[in-house]
C-alpha cells in the first residue's frame, strides 16, 4: 500500500506574476567612453584663483626655505671642511644652471606655441581680407618657422619659386599647403591613429578600474605633444599642458567629447560590437574620442587653416585605427 505522504505535493499560487514573455526587455547599456570623457574633464578643469594662489605661495615658500637651508648647509660645510665645502657649492651652482636651463627650454617652448597662434591669426585675418601682401608675409614667417628642418627642403624650396605663381590670398596659402604642410599633416594623421589604437586596446583588455583613464591621459597628452612638435611647436612640459589644457577645454565647450550614435557608427559592426562586448563597446567610443581630440590638436597646431587640403575626418580616422584592431580581437 502506497503511503499517500510520500507522493508529489502540488502547490498552488494564487498570483504567480508575470510570464517571461510579459516581463519588460532589459535596456541595452550603451557605452559611454566614460574614461575619455572623466579625463577630458579633468583637463579642462581651471582650478580657482584662490587655489591657484594657495599652490604659487606654497611653492614660493618651500624655494625660499630650500634656498635658506642650501646656504647655510653651504656656509657651515665651508666654515668646517673647505673642500667639501666648494664641492657642495659647486653641485649647488650646476643644479641651478640646469633649472636655469630646464626654464629657458620651457619659456622657448611657449614661445613657440605663441608663435603658431599669431601666424594662425595672421593667416585668417589674410584670407579673410584676401590681402595678398599679407598673405606672403604670412608665408614667408611660415619658411622662417621650418627653415631648420632638413626634412622640409624640398617643400621649401619649391614653395619659394612658386610664390609669384599666385596673384591671391587663396591660391598662395593653397601653394603653402601642398608643398610644407601636406607631409606635415600625414604625420600628425599618424600619431592620432596611433593614440586611438592605444586607448581603444587598453580600455578593452585591461579591466583594471581607471586603468583606462590614466591611459587615455598619458596616451592624449602624448599625442599632443608630438603633433605640437610635428607643427613646429618644440616640445615642453608646461607648453604641452597648456595646449593639452586649450584643447580640452575647447571640447568640452563645444560637446564634442559627447558620445552620439555616429561614434558607434564610425566602423561598421560598431553597434554590434558594442553589444556583444561591453569593453570592447567602450574601447570603440575611448578610440574615436582620442581621435577627436587629435584632430582638434591638428588644428590649433597648424599654421594655416585647412583649405587647400582635406581636413581629417573623426570617422575616416577611426576606421583606419581601428576597424583591424577590433576585427581581430573579436
Amino acid at each position: 500500500m502506497t503511503d499517500p505522504q510520500k507522493g508529489p505535493v502540488l502547490i498552488e499560487i494564487e498570483d504567480s506574476g508575470p510570464t517571461p514573455a510579459e516581463a519588460p526587455p532589459i535596456a541595452d547599456e550603451v557605452p559611454t567612453g566614460q574614461a575619455m570623457q572623466t579625463m577630458a574633464v579633468i583637463a579642462a578643469r581651471r582650478p580657482s584663483r584662490l587655489v591657484r594662489w594657495f599652490w604659487r605661495l606654497l611653492a614660493t615658500l618651500i624655494t625660499f626655505g630650500l634656498s635658506l637651508w642650501a646656504w647655510d648647509f653651504v656656509t657651515g660645510l665651508i666654515a668646517r671642511n673647505p673642500i667639501l665645502g666648494y664641492v657642495a657649492l659647486g653641485l649647488t651652482s650646476l643644479f641651478l644652471l640646469t633649472c636655469l636651463a630646464i626654464i629657458i627650454r620651457e619659456w622657448a617652448a611657449l614661445s613657440r606655441l605663441a608663435r603658431l597662434d599669431k601666424i594662425h591669426s595672421a593667416a585668417d585675418a589674410a584670407r579673410t581680407a584676401n590681402d595678398l601682401p599679407a598673405a606672403r608675409g604670412v608665408t614667408k614667417r611660415i619658411l622662417a618657422l621650418y627653415a631648420g628642418r632638413a626634412d622640409l627642403k624640398w617643400g621649401r624650396d619649391r614653395l619659394e619659386t612658386r610664390i609669384p605663381e599666385a596673384f591671391d590670398a587663396d591660391t598662395l596659402f593653397d601653394l603653402t599647403e601642398l608643398e610644407l604642410l601636406k607631409p606635415l599633416d600625414t604625420a600628425a594623421r599618424a600619431e592620432v591613429e596611433a593614440a586611438a589604437r592605444q586607448v581603444a586596446t587598453v580600455t578593452a583588455l585591461v579591466p583594471i578600474a581607471l586603468a583606462d583613464v590614466f591611459a587615455a591621459l598619458a596616451a592624449n597628452l602624448r599625442m599632443i605633444r608630438r603633433i605640437a612638435e610635428i607643427y613646429g611647436g618644440r616640445g615642453g612640459t608646461l607648453g604641452a599642458w597648456r595646449l593639452t589644457r586649450a584643447v580640452f577645454t575647447h571640447l568640452v565647450a563645444t560637446g564634442a567629447v559627447a558620445v552620439g550614435d555616429d561614434l558607434l557608427g564610425s566602423i561598421g559592426g560598431g553597434h554590434l560590437l558594442a553589444k556583444v562586448s561591453r569593453r570592447f563597446g567602450e574601447g570603440l567610443v575611448n578610440g574615436a574620442l582620442t581621435a577627436r581630440v587629435g584632430i582638434a590638436a591638428i588644428e590649433v597646431c597648424r599654421p594655416l587653416p585647412f583649405h587647400g587640403q582635406k581636413r581629417p575626418s573623426v570617422s575616416g580616422t577611426v576606421q583606419r585605427a581601428l576597424t583591424g584592431l577590433f576585427a581581430k580581437a573579436s
